[in-house]
């Protein structure tokens, strides 16, 4: 099959979609921690487009952000974290450093100053260890802003954060107060 890499950045991105958001759309479902069968997530994607199991592997392989996970065997897959449909990925709690930070676009911050970041569609509130990466999750947005979380103070006051396989602290809510414009 003819693979190149626009080709394969296209189905990782309609994988992205069934795996995170609407799996039904290709007739497949998540258990309760988010799997799907490979083969059965293959044949749903071939529906729309050309693809096969060694596309798959290697879309999990070179994936830069590390969005997807296989079992052991590789007869499994699941999102490692961004869904909205609800499903628990198993993440362990995890001790946050003193600081994370959150970027986004300037068009939101008027709204996050009133009520905090909230998860919107997805489950968790995605935040980064450091402010470079959260640059850059913000200029996928527009003019990125980035605000620092008191993580820490957030932990010790009994929030409870979630560290994904790939490196991106989750937690339900940042309520304002612990949020600071860099």
């Amino acid at each position: 099959m003819g693979k190149n890499n626009k080709d394969l950045d296209r189905a990782s991105k309609y994988i992205s979609l069934i795996l995170r958001h609407h799996p039904e759309a290709i007739g497949i479902t998540l258990d309760e921690h988010g799997w799907a069968d490979v083969e059965q997530l293959v044949r749903g994607v071939q529906k729309t487009r050309p693809f096969d199991r060694e596309m798959l592997e290697e879309i999990v392989r070179t994936d830069e952000k590390q969005r997807y996970s296989f079992n052991q065997d590789k007869t499994r897959i699941r999102a490692n974290q961004g869904h909205s449909v609800p499903v628990d990925v198993e993440l362990p709690a995890a001790e946050p450093p003193e600081y994370l930070y959150h970027g986004t676009g300037r068009k939101y911050v008027e709204s996050i100053d009133r009520t905090g970041l909230v998860p919107k569609g997805r489950l968790y509130v995605h935040l980064s260890g450091d402010v470079d990466t959260a640059a850059k999750v913000g200029s996928r947005h527009g003019q990125p802003v980035v605000y620092r979380v008191g993580s820490g103070r957030m932990k010790r006051d009994g929030h409870v954060f979630y560290r994904s396989v790939n490196g991106v602290w989750l937690v339900k809510a940042v309520p304002v107060e612990y949020l600071e414009k860099q």
